[in-house]
């Protein structure tokens, strides 16, 4: 990037709101999938006015731009591959407007989603989804994403709480999607086609979102079992008995083992899976399913239940839940880790295949996640970063891909496909689904500036910075 651009960039944001500085570059060249890459510049536009003139500037001179929120993300979204801008949404953080009576919000990409969720409370009022990052990433983020979380069982993804965005396109313009309320068929549904798209099409400036009363009453177990099987099978038993929980987590052994020191009590040594199990409601409803989970519970021969009876009891299981992908860090830097989703009666098979592909390529798999929509975190833990370790890792994800799909699942329920699932798209979508979607990928953006190189696999690059 020269220097006339730098310019025209400090002429838009101001000096203060933009770098080249080595060390800024820096901060803004990796995110969790611990892949870094330098941008050009690092700009943190404040107004939709000023995204708009970025645009038009990166796409009059073809320079890539990549929009960022906290920098959560797993699969390698907001990374910078090919150089460019890196446009921050940390500054467009304001909560717009929150409509009690019609039970909906605007908000715009950097507002913090457990912020948001805490200010709502003061309104009894709640915004469902909740990844686990929810203490620091950006709803932005989350839209871009199509971000999930423990509560997705009943309430459902990220998509099914935008009813409308505002978009900045690549040229320059603003686009408008969705409405205010709660019906709106006049055209092609736009907003569903921008969430999950990862930063392709454009960049998200305001974010119209749906809003629920604040659940009356919420209980929390903890379902512990020395049958593996019984565990994940007991998933389906719970759904078919007109329960329906807000959260229905899984944890297998060995994933119980990373945080064993901050457990709410001490694992026993026959201990192969828990569950953690939450229903939330009216507090008559709520304790008509509370008891209807006890008694189902009481015949099963393999499982043991815990009601938590404060919140310190409830924080702690959820800390050890929340605690498991970070503490797998310290174990295995370098591990592999993956979202697929399979229908959730075959989560039993799912999770029988990886015990046997762990033995068999002699290598720690542990899986955990959101049982409720077959939605498993399959964490592949190599033992160092030996190309012997790095090709038992690529075998297993390969394996595991192969064997997900061949159950009707999908390679990924909520990280999205960045860099690090771009190259096994072709194995879950033809053809003919891959050119529909580059062909709408051009028609937004025919200079492919809006986040290039994600999702799709062998895409031309621009000149731009090797991984550091």
């Amino acid at each position: 990037m020269n220097t006339t651009i730098f310019q025209k960039i400090i002429d838009i944001v101001g000096p203060e709101h933009c770098s080249r500085e080595i060390e800024e570059l820096h901060c803004y060249s990796y995110d969790n999938s611990k892949q870094t890459f330098l941008p050009d510049a690092v700009v943190h536009p404040d107004t939709v006015e000023q995204v708009a003139a970025l645009a038009k500037l990166a796409n009059a001179h073809c320079i890539p731009i990549v929009a960022r929120g906290a920098g959560s993300g797993t699969t390698g979204g907001s990374l910078p591959t090919q150089g460019g801008i890196v446009l921050s949404c940390m500054r467009l953080n304001r909560i717009l407007e929150i409509d009690t009576d019609n039970q909906i919000a605007i908000v715009e990409p950097g507002v913090i989603t457990g912020t948001f969720q805490k200010i709502l409370q003061n309104y009894k009022l709640m915004y469902a989804p909740d990844p686990a990052s929810l203490k620091f990433c950006t709803i932005g983020g989350n839209v871009a994403e199509c971000a999930g979380g423990p509560s997705a069982i009943k309430y459902g993804v990220t998509k099914d709480s935008i009813i409308g965005l505002e978009v900045v396109l690549a040229n320059g313009e603003v686009l408008t999607t969705g409405t205010r309320t709660e019906k709106g068929v006049v055209g092609y549904d736009l907003t569903r086609l921008f969430i999950g798209s990862e930063g392709t099409l454009g960049i998200i400036t305001k974010i119209i979102t749906r809003l629920l009363p604040l659940p009356e009453h919420k209980e929390t177990f903890l379902l512990s079992s020395t049958s593996l099987q019984q565990a994940t099978e007991f998933v389906a038993k719970i759904l078919q008995q007109n329960i329906l929980p807000c959260t229905l987590e899984y944890m297998d052994k060995t994933a119980l083992q990373v945080v064993s020191d901050i457990l709410p009590s001490k694992l026993p040594a026959d201990i192969e899976a828990m569950l953690i199990i939450e229903i939330d409601g009216s507090r008559q409803k709520v304790e008509e399913q509370a008891e209807h989970l006890k008694h189902l519970i009481a015949a099963e021969k393999y499982c043991n239940i815990k009601q938590a009876a404060t919140e310190d009891e409830i924080q702690e299981i959820w800390k050890a839940r929340r605690s498991i992908s970070p503490a797998t860090h310290k174990i295995s830097p370098h591990k592999t880790s993956e979202d697929v989703v399979v229908p959730r009666s075959l989560i039993p098979e799912l999770v029988g295949f990886c015990e046997d592909l762990a033995q068999e390529l002699t290598i720690t798999i542990l899986t955990f996640g959101h049982a409720g929509d077959g939605n498993i975190h399959v964490n592949i833990l190599a033992a160092d970063n030996s190309p012997k370790e790095k090709q038992k890792a690529a075998n297993a994800k390969m394996a595991l891909f192969k064997k997900v799909l061949s159950m009707g699942g999908t390679l990924s329920g909520e990280h999205g496909v960045g860099i690090t699932k771009s190259p096994y798209i072709s194995l879950e979508l033809n053809r003919t689904s891959i050119t529909v979607m580059r062909q709408l990928k051009q028609l937004f953006d025919k200079n492919n500036i809006m986040n290039p190189g994600k999702i799709f696999p062998s895409e031309e690059p621009h000149n731009g910075p090797s991984p550091v």
